[in-house]
């Protein structure tokens, strides 16, 4: 079988659901498990997987969904909790105060708290966390989750303290080969992760500084009254000043510090800044912004988790004191990957499946404590003391989060097992590289010296795929050596480019969209969400792409491994 044919059938299961998520517009509940069927048929009969290995890999995305339902559920219930005990209440008043537009709203809630969220704790997080609470101060559901996506972009490389790169681009690579050609060119591993690193910060900050201004962009053209760009447009000061205040501090960071923390400190200074500014009203246009009233909302924006915060019990409370439950996620999450015992600790009560069915490497585990998950459950208790709850007002948020996480997990239950099929395919008896390996070794050996502008794109495909920018890294960045090595350009840049297309393919990862989605009733149109995230996301593989062409061509950027072979 050839190579394009094989990388074509390789393809197909992200075809399929690209045709009817956002070409027939179906409902992830039905595409989903068709593209899981055709992806277990072709990994058994092209690939010759071992029926074994396809359920072993099934049963190893269930593991993982289990997880990803943990974060979720966490996510609800805070929101449901802050619900019944006033807190949203409180908030919505507070935003009003610093502004009531709805622009600065997103930008301020969106982005700058969602990438400090991302920098905690990332693996969607921030979009299950952003979603809802914007939903809560008054935001059609479509826009929500929208919002909340495009925030998996510019902070994600560095999510999780680094994770993307500690771990994905440290397992992904043969770092003992490579440390070895880099000592004999009188350099280090140390140096060479810290070139990658320092590239990442930056090409992310040249290209991620105006996505507050696409997400105020999409939010007036698809979602005003009058369906403009103009409105976007004249937040556009402000925008770019709140890009500036994440993306300084974040390159920064990563140039001097490292991969642990630009996102969190970027997110935490952009939030002293950008908040303070808009209370202040430095930069904020004269006009002030609102949707529509939400009796105008067509039913495609409306999700079936509603804030009907009139008939609920109000109690007195403070701006600080109704946000005091997230301020405590995100400083639980810092400290529990920070300080090393608390993680430790905290991963000691872990189920684990090694090995599952016998096959090697296919394994799972699930850390209800040390998940998002768990610090989100924990807050929730805590804010049943802080907040003064009743018993009762804490039942009632269980119940609604546990009906919306019902429909979120079907879709889950067929999406995560199609991932790991794919990233575990290249164990078989034809002897073929895994599926994702295959598709982006034919496209790189059919564009030769342009390479460097569509390897964001193959770091977006991995990420497409998986969901996350950590697997895509795991998966291609050996990958994304090789061809620069082959090609006789900077290694370092392409697989710092490689990161940073993974991190914009996680607007477009199907479980994020559903993830998201559940968090707000949205599920079934999460199709409607990919078309409109698939053109931020071009744009982010795009400019990431010719920044790359232009650092190796024209600037002539190189590592201590150019041209070695």
């Amino acid at each position: 079988m050839s190579n394009g044919l094989l990388a074509f059938l390789a393809f197909s299961p992200i075809l399929l659901a690209a045709i009817l998520l956002i070409g027939l517009r179906w409902p992830a509940r039905r595409a989903m498990p068709l593209v899981y069927l055709l992806t277990a048929g072709i990994a058994l009969f092209v690939w010759d997987m071992s029926l074994n290995r396809v359920l072993a890999s099934t049963l190893q995305g269930l593991v993982i969904t289990g997880g990803v339902l943990w974060i979720i559920f966490g996510a609800i219930l805070l929101l449901n909790t802050l619900k019944h005990s006033g807190g949203i209440t409180a908030i919505r008043a507070g935003f009003a105060t610093i502004s009531p537009d709805r622009r600065i709203q997103a930008i301020i809630i969106a982005w700058l708290f969602g990438c400090f969220i991302e920098g905690a704790s990332g693996f969607g997080t921030p979009a299950a966390i952003a979603a809802p609470l914007l939903v809560a101060l008054g935001f059609p559901a479509l826009a929500a989750v929208i919002l909340g996506m495009l925030v998996q972009s510019t902070p994600v490389s560095f999510g999780a303290v680094g994770t993307p790169i500690l771990v994905g681009i440290n397992t992904g690579l043969d770092t003992a080969s490579i440390g070895a050609q880099l000592v004999a060119q009188g350099s280090s591993w140390e140096a060479f992760l810290h070139q990658i690193t320092s590239q990442v910060a930056i090409i992310h900050a040249t290209v991620g500084t105006v996505m507050p201004l696409i997400m105020v962009l999409m939010l007036t053209r698809f979602f005003g009254r009058e369906k403009s760009w103009k409105a976007g447009i004249e937040v556009l000061p402000f925008a770019l000043f709140a890009g500036l205040a994440f993306t300084l501090p974040y390159a920064a960071t990563g140039v001097f510090l490292g991969p642990e923390f630009p996102s969190l400190l970027g997110g935490l200074v952009g939030l002293a800044i950008v908040t303070t500014a808009a209370h202040f009203g430095f930069l904020v246009p004269k006009r002030t912004w609102d949707f529509a009233p939400a009796s105008e909302w067509p039913n495609e924006w409306l999700g079936s988790v509603e804030m009907k915060l009139d008939s609920l019990t109000v109690r007195p409370m403070s701006t600080l004191r109704a946000w005091l439950p997230y301020v405590l996620v995100g400083a639980l999450l810092v400290v529990s990957r920070v300080f090393p015992e608390v993680g430790t600790a905290l991963k000691s009560v872990v189920m684990v499946f090694p090995d599952i069915l016998g096959e090697a490497g296919v394994k799972a585990d699930f850390m209800p404590l040390y998940l998002p998950g768990g610090i989100l459950v924990a807050v929730v208790a805590a804010t049943f003391f802080l907040h003064g709850m009743k018993v009762r007002e804490l039942a009632s948020a269980v119940k609604e989060s546990t009906s919306v996480l019902l429909g979120a997990g079907f879709v889950l239950l067929f999406t995560v097992p199609m991932v790991r099929i794919l990233i575990n395919s290249g164990v078989n008896t034809a002897d073929l590289a895994s599926m994702p390996i295959t598709m982006a070794r034919y496209v790189a050996d059919s564009v030769g010296g342009v390479y460097p502008l569509l390897a964001p794109s193959v770091g977006a495909l991995g990420a497409f795929i998986a969901g996350s920018n950590t697997v895509s890294n795991m998966m291609l960045s050996q990958f994304q050596f090789g061809v620069a090595q082959n090609l006789g350009i900077s290694a370092a840049l392409i697989v710092a480019v490689q990161a940073i297309g993974a991190a914009a393919g996680n607007m477009v990862a199907i479980h994020n969209v559903v993830a998201a989605s559940a968090t707000v009733g949205l599920l079934g149109r999460e199709g409607t969400t990919l078309r409109k995230t698939v053109w931020p996301t071009l744009y982010y593989i795009l400019f990431t792409g010719l920044i790359a062409l232009l650092a190796i061509y024209t600037l002539g950027i190189s590592d201590p491994l150019t041209g070695a072979n």
